[in-house]
């Protein structure tokens, strides 16, 4: 049995201000793990949804987190405060492919913007 204190209230914060959560956390449970959550639990109505855990980086306390980490090692001074809400926030990379295609397709995005005096 886990007590109170290995429990982590934790909410994820959105690059749009929404949030996912809060819900509670063993100080077990790994990153990946968190980000699997966040990924069924992604809002149906926005567009750009991660589709996998390497789509998703969590950052805590100015942290990246590694997938094979615990939420109990990436402990920082913030979950110390009992019965805190602790927020991460999450960050989408679009895959690679799909950046690509953007590129090639936009012409905005092959203009030159140097300037030569």
């Amino acid at each position: 049995m886990s007590s109170l204190q290995d429990q982590f209230e934790i909410k994820f914060r959105l690059a749009d201000g929404s949030d996912i959560g809060p819900a509670s956390y063993s100080a077990a449970t790994s990153v990946s793990t968190l980000k699997e959550s966040i990924i069924s639990q992604w809002p149906k109505d926005k567009e750009n949804g991660p589709r996998t855990v390497k789509d998703v980086k969590l950052i805590s306390a100015g942290q990246v987190l590694d997938n094979n980490r615990t939420v109990g090692e990436c402990k920082s001074p913030l979950y110390d405060i009992p019965q805190a809400i602790t927020t991460m926030h999450v960050v989408v990379q679009q895959p690679f492919a799909e950046k690509e295609k953007k590129t090639a397709n936009d012409p905005k995005m092959n203009r030159c913007l140097c300037t030569i005096l």
